[in-house]
C-alpha cells in the first residue's frame, strides 16, 4: 500500500513531467502545479501529457494568474488539462 505522498512506478517522462511541476519556482505554482500533477499524474494519456508539457513551458507569473482566476485564460491557450488545473486551484483556494 502507499501513502498519499508516493506515487506508483511512473515512467521516465512521467517523473521528469513530476519533477519540473514540483519544481516551478514560485512556491504558488509548485504547490498549484504540482500538487495537481502528482494526483494526476499516473492516469494522464499520451495526449494529456503532452498538454501538460506545453503548460509547463508557460510562465509562472501567467499560469498562477489564469490558475486562480485573477485573470481570464487567453483562449488560444485553453485546453481541457488546464481547465481542470484551474478548477481544482479554485476549489483549493474556496476552502
Amino acid at each position: 500500500m502507499t501513502s498519499p505522498d508516493e506515487t506508483p512506478a511512473l515512467s521516465p517522462r512521467h517523473r521528469r513531467l513530476l519533477f519540473r511541476a514540483q519544481h516551478r519556482g514560485t512556491k504558488e505554482c509548485d504547490l498549484m502545479i504540482g500538487g495537481f500533477v502528482r494526483r494526476h499524474i499516473a492516469a494522464l494519456g499520451e495526449a494529456e501529457l503532452a498538454e501538460l508539457e506545453a503548460i509547463l513551458e508557460l510562465p509562472d507569473v501567467d499560469l498562477a494568474d489564469w490558475l486562480c482566476g485573477r485573470r481570464p485564460m487567453p483562449a488560444d491557450l485553453r485546453s481541457p488539462l488546464l481547465e481542470r488545473m484551474a478548477q481544482e486551484a479554485r476549489a483549493g483556494l474556496a476552502r
